[in-house]
């Protein structure tokens, strides 16, 4: 199979059977637009039908790992791309439409890479922030760099949080409250000490621990990588995870509905305001 060619990421084999995926908008803090997830999802679907690789890294330019959604795309699904998940109905009216959009790009995208049978590695820097831990949380390891800070304050837009609601499971339900409560971020150490994390390096040895592990890995037979991920993911299956999302997910448009019909748009209009207010108070605090 040839190399496929993307315009929002890159794909490359950094080393022996390793595939690195590569977020490539650093101008816009590697926001997500719709073409982008769906070159993810392309990206990712080619590197496990390559049997050379064992491993997949996920990594972005820039200082910013990924700021979330880019809010201002809303081109329509299939334009990128036959959709994937099989949901339908992306064109209907009201919430239906709008639900149905998300079930394909967001909480479906994010399950299915949960669930991809190759080992995932996250490498993180800078700002993690609301939908941008929806490129961090469906991989099953995370290194971050020591200036990584993670957030999702989208509390304040009049939803429960971003749409692949494993925030109890990532974080723990009391510091889960609290992230979203506040919507204030949380740093490397901490999100290693509550077990988010699994290592965190100083920048400008992020690339090359995350690539040693990844290689160290990746001499480990394939058969028993796949078993061992499927064993784990299907702990937290047991635990009704699955479930858990799902309800989160019909919370989270039950919000957007409640905004639409009180204000006439899907979030809540002081959102950004307030978000932008609290991440000038937490510089402030900082410096």
């Amino acid at each position: 199979m040839d190399n496929p060619t993307f315009t929002q990421i890159r794909y490359d084999r950094p080393g022996e059977g390793v595939a690195r995926i590569t977020l490539a908008r650093a101008d816009t803090r590697n926001a997500q637009d719709r073409k982008m997830l769906y070159e993810i999802n392309a990206a990712l679907d080619f590197a496990m039908h390559d049997d050379e690789v064992n491993v997949v890294i996920m990594a972005a330019d820039g200082p910013h790992y990924s700021s979330g959604h880019h809010l201002t795309d809303q081109s329509p699904i299939g334009e990128h791309g036959p959709p994937v998940m099989g949901v339908g109905g992306y064109d209907l009216p009201a919430a239906e439409g709008y639900m149905a959009q998300e079930l394909e790009i967001y909480l479906g995208f994010c399950w299915r890479w949960r669930n991809l049978p190759k080992p995932t590695i996250a490498q993180v820097q800078g700002k993690v922030i609301a939908g941008g831990l929806m490129l961090v949380w469906p991989f099953d390891l995370v290194i971050a760099a020591e200036n990584t800070e993670f957030s999702d304050p989208v509390v304040a837009f009049g939803v429960n949080g971003h749409e692949f609601f494993v925030h109890a499971y990532e974080l723990g339900h009391r510091k889960a409250k609290e992230l979203l409560f506040t919507g204030d971020s949380i740093g490397a150490q901490e999100a290693k000490t509550l077990g988010m994390v699994n290592q965190v390096v100083k920048l400008e040895d992020l690339e090359s621990y995350t690539l040693a592990m990844a290689e160290k890995i990746a001499k480990r037979p394939s058969m028993g990588l796949k078993l061992a991920k499927m064993s784990v993911n299907q702990s937290l299956d047991a635990q009704g995870m699955w479930t858990a999302v799902q309800s989160a997910f019909g919370l989270h448009h039950l919000g957007h509905t409640n905004s639409l019909v009180k204000h006439g748009i899907r979030v809540e209009p002081t959102g950004v305001r307030m978000i932008r207010e609290g991440a000038r108070s937490a510089k402030a605090a900082a410096e």
